[in-house]
């Protein structure tokens, strides 16, 4: 193992023991300094990838009209400007069958112009283009029974990979979608079509999800597998649900706080072209979650350098949801060039940190629970003596050498930015 990403692991793992952040002894370059051979495909993803999906809003009922309406309005609303890039359509997006080529074919009812024409009109408006694929035979809506074919990328990587090239795919999402949660099955499957973009030449983002459709009891694999080398950003849990705290095991749908629960204890490296994803972003997408909970979201999303993809349907958003996906300083932490992850400082894990690379530290402060409550933060903890600022306001919070305490509402997030001058 390289000697920066040791280091990296190393430091992790005092975290997870002590509840001691590593920010102060080992500064920016935890999980940020990896070696070229450690990246899946170079070229990509310098910071997390941000964007939108079709698949939260709007299921196999995904049109190319939809996609490029939510293109447009992803630039009309400013939320490409604030770094929101890459359109994503998920799964049904293509035909049930491959064509007498073995090719992948978009189905012509929906995606009438074609999937190359799709991806002409993303990239003249200075977006990138996202495609599905499912790591097995089949993709996740077809092996759940909700979508006809067998058209999965199992056995076809060389040219699906060569087909999305042609189209100007800029980010491939791989599922794994099978019951069979086997790390050396899922690791071939990865592995083979991450060899495959790379023959093509073209720098394109592969985002797996080891999780999908499986049964684990030990953990869903990529809570519990490294898979930095192998994929640009491999999601951590299984599927998000809109809901604070879903009540399901590993196994099932995860919540807001459970994503972050797992966030917490995960030990892998990342940095410039390996991100862990906590899954897309359920802001804006139903009204299940309260302010204070979407808040926390993208900033403990943000926290854990995960990528911003969101989900809603920016054509109907409110100027709330806009506002807080475009929100410039918590955005600024996700996308921060020392690409740390934050790390735990209080034993019951909801007080967070990440060493940023101009020298501050950025905290989070999460109150779980159902009463407001005043919480302190302890300087020396955090390794940080200077200005402390309230990241969503911008307001200053205490001067140099001052206590700081924080008063959050149930379920909210505080975020803070601290100087150092020790």
């Amino acid at each position: 193992m390289e000697a920066s990403s040791m280091r990296g692991r190393l430091c992790v793992r005092v975290t997870s023991l002590l509840m001691v952040l590593v920010v102060a002894g080992c500064g920016g370059s935890v999980g940020h300094e990896v070696s070229e051979d450690a990246v899946a495909i170079p070229g990509v993803a310098a910071t997390p990838p941000m964007g939108w999906n079709s698949w939260n809003t709007f299921g196999c009922g995904v049109t190319e009209q939809i996609v490029r309406a939510q293109a447009d309005a992803l630039v009309s609303s400013g939320l490409a400007a604030a770094g929101y890039r890459y359109v994503v359509v998920d799964d049904c997006w293509q035909a049930p069958s491959r064509d007498p080529s073995g090719r992948l074919v978009a189905a012509p009812d929906r995606f009438p112009s074609g999937m190359d024409a799709l991806g002409d009109y993303l990239h003249a408006r200075g977006l990138r283009f996202g495609i599905y694929t499912g790591a097995g035979a089949r993709t996740c809506a077809q092996l759940n029974g909700t979508y006809p074919g067998d058209t999965g990328s199992r056995e076809h990587e060389t040219v699906d990979a060569q087909t999305f090239a042609a189209w100007g795919v800029d980010y491939v999402k791989d599922d794994w979608c099978s019951s069979d949660a086997d790390p050396s099955a899922q690791r071939s499957a990865f592995v083979a079509m991450r060899d495959a973009i790379r023959a093509t030449g073209r720098p394109m983002v592969l985002a797996i999800n080891p999780n999908s459709g499986i049964t684990a009891t030990d953990g869903v694999p990529g809570a519990v597998h490294d898979w930095g080398g192998v994929a640009t950003t491999t999601r951590l849990t299984n599927d998000i649900e809109s809901v604070w705290r879903s009540g399901q095991d590993a196994s099932g749908y995860q919540g807001i706080a459970d994503i972050a629960d797992a966030a917490r204890d995960a030990d892998v490296t990342v940095g410039a072209g390996r991100w862990l994803d906590l899954d897309m972003l359920e802001i804006g997408v139903g009204d299940s979650l309260t302010a204070a909970e979407q808040r926390s979201h993208l900033a403990l999303w943000a926290m854990a350098a995960s990528p911003l993809i969101a989900g809603n349907d920016l054509t109907r958003m409110s100027t709330t949801t806009r506002d807080l996906l475009a929100s410039t300083g918590i955005v600024a932490i996700d996308q921060d060039p020392a690409g740390a992850m934050a790390r735990a400082v209080t034993s019951d894990g909801w007080t967070r940190a990440r060493r940023l690379a101009d020298g501050s530290v950025a905290v989070s402060v999460t109150n779980p629970g159902d009463q407001t409550e005043t919480i302190p933060v302890d300087r020396s903890v955090v390794g940080a003596d200077g200005t402390t600022i309230d990241v969503w306001t911008g307001r200053e919070v205490a001067a140099a050498g001052q206590s700081i305490t924080v008063t959050v509402a149930p379920h909210d997030t505080a975020v803070l930015r601290i100087s150092r001058t020790v």
